[in-house]
């Protein structure tokens, strides 16, 4: 069976999107722990407080970063090929995950990605500190896949 583009798009896009996403409780459980961790001298109060207002952010941002990859990824891959990485099976899995994470280390993608989470924490939290703080975390992310794919860091930079 044959996926027409829209099935490749929506295909590449939950492949990736499942990579991050998690259920709310356990997203706020991982970034409590990690302010707690990086953030030596908070209390669980405020890590617990910090956490709760990032949750909405990530699906978000995640949705704006994978909806630019697979722009970019159809805009330069033939669609043969596309269709080659939409069949499910987990070696092609797994080169979507990697093809996504060098897009996400592009030098275009970091500047973006700095941006929309400053823009997000100043908007909501107004702490311009807090767009460092999510950024901090979503590399720590971006290093989990890494580790699960078994890649080494630099064998993703461009």
């Amino acid at each position: 069976m044959s996926l027409n583009r829209a099935q490749m798009r929506a295909h590449i896009f939950l492949v990736i999107l499942d990579k991050f996403s998690n259920t709310t409780e356990r997203r706020q459980e991982a970034l409590q722990e990690y302010f707690l961790v990086t953030m030596p001298n908070i209390s669980e109060t405020m890590a617990s407080r910090l956490a709760a207002l990032i949750p909405d952010l990530l699906p978000e941002l995640y949705a704006k970063w994978i909806d630019l990859f697979v722009d970019r990824l159809f805009a330069t891959v033939p669609e043969k090929q596309l269709a080659h990485l939409c069949d499910g099976s987990e070696g092609n899995t797994a080169s979507l995950g990697l093809i996504f994470l060098m897009f996400m280390e592009s030098e275009r993608m970091e500047k973006q990605t700095e941006e929309d989470l400053r823009t997000y924490a100043c908007k909501h939290s107004g702490l311009e500190d807090m767009g460092d703080l999510v950024a901090a975390y979503l590399r720590g992310k971006v290093a989990a896949l890494q580790e699960e794919l078994g890649i080494k860091n630099n064998d993703c930079q461009q």
